[in-house]
């Protein structure tokens, strides 16, 4: 019998039109992949980007699992009419793209790279910086992006302390959590990288207190979610110099409005969400693989717990 999924992300199916079916028949998956589903009643999977027009999932009484091409699920997970199983995206593609925006924009601070490439001046400043082992990096999130951006920069033998809002043990990674645990590593670190989900316990973590807890002089990296940070809080403390930097791939609201008091700042770097982003051939290869899954009766990959809301 042949599977019908129902591709309901419109926007990206010109990426997908040739791959996806390929991959399926690769993996002797018989299915054939429709735009339209004119008949919900006979949808076996749908593969979903938040950003999609559908938004009711009830007339998809026969769909087994919500496929999502995002890693982020926060504009869907609490969807009502969202009763099917779940899964987000976690690619390598994705975990190697953001791996390389967090180490290369770490490594621009910690280098003191501006002071050379903006030197209008030419001012000649011999001044080396520290070695990468006396530079301390909060790494808050310590999920599959941020374990591996953790461990890149530890690698590179950053002293490299890891949050997050539960306990866990990560072979040779420092972990804390809790509130006190944050505490503790936004006090001792130069740059804090945010690689949260958007939930309720997460909205505003970085507020004019914790920011205020940070190292005169520190360094911000947020390549997580805009909501991570307040806003007029974090605009309040690079006003003083208390943070020294902040470079932002996220916003609450995208494209950033051209009159965002983030585009003029000077110690600001805004990048337009480009830390990450899904590539067709890997996440194709995740679906494919969620979907034999499915029909195997094995568990999901990456399935969200709604509870926690990621």
């Amino acid at each position: 019998m042949s599977l019908t999924i129902f591709f309901a992300a419109p926007s990206v199916w010109d990426e997908y039109r040739d791959l996806l079916p390929m991959l399926l028949s690769q993996a002797g998956i018989a299915a054939k992949v429709v735009t339209d589903a004119a008949d919900p009643t006979t949808v076996d999977y749908i593969i979903y980007a938040p950003s999609a027009p559908l938004q009711d999932f009830t007339p998809f009484t026969r769909c087994k699992a919500v496929l999502s091409l995002w890693a982020g699920v926060e504009r869907i997970v609490g969807n009502a009419t969202l009763t099917q199983p779940l899964c987000r995206m976690v690619d390598t593609g994705l975990t190697e793209g953001m791996v390389e925006w967090v180490v290369g924009h770490s490594l621009r601070h910690h280098l003191g790279m501006d002071r050379h490439i903006i030197n209008p001046e030419h001012s000649w400043n011999p001044t080396c910086p520290p070695l990468a082992r006396e530079r301390v990096v909060a790494m808050l999130g310590m999920g599959a992006l941020g374990t591996a951006c953790a461990q890149a920069l530890a690698a590179l033998n950053f002293n490299v302390r890891g949050w997050s809002r539960t306990a866990k043990l990560i072979d040779g990674l420092s972990c804390d959590h809790g509130e006190a645990g944050l505490e503790s590593v936004l006090r001792d670190a130069d740059i804090v990288v945010t690689l949260l989900p958007k939930t309720a316990e997460t909205e505003n973590l970085l507020n004019a207190q914790r920011l205020g807890w940070m190292k005169p002089g520190a360094v911000i990296l947020n390549p997580g979610r805009g909501p991570l940070i307040d806003d007029d809080a974090l605009l309040a403390a690079l006003d003083t110099g208390h943070i020294s930097h902040a470079t932002l791939d996220v916003f609450r609201v995208e494209p950033l409005p051209e009159g965002h008091a983030y585009w003029r700042h000077p110690r600001v770097t805004v990048t337009p969400h480009i830390a990450a982003d899904t590539r067709p051939t890997g996440a194709a290869r995740v679906l494919v693989e969620n979907i034999r899954r499915g029909e195997a009766g094995e568990p999901f990959l990456n399935l969200v717990d709604r509870a926690r809301g990621y």
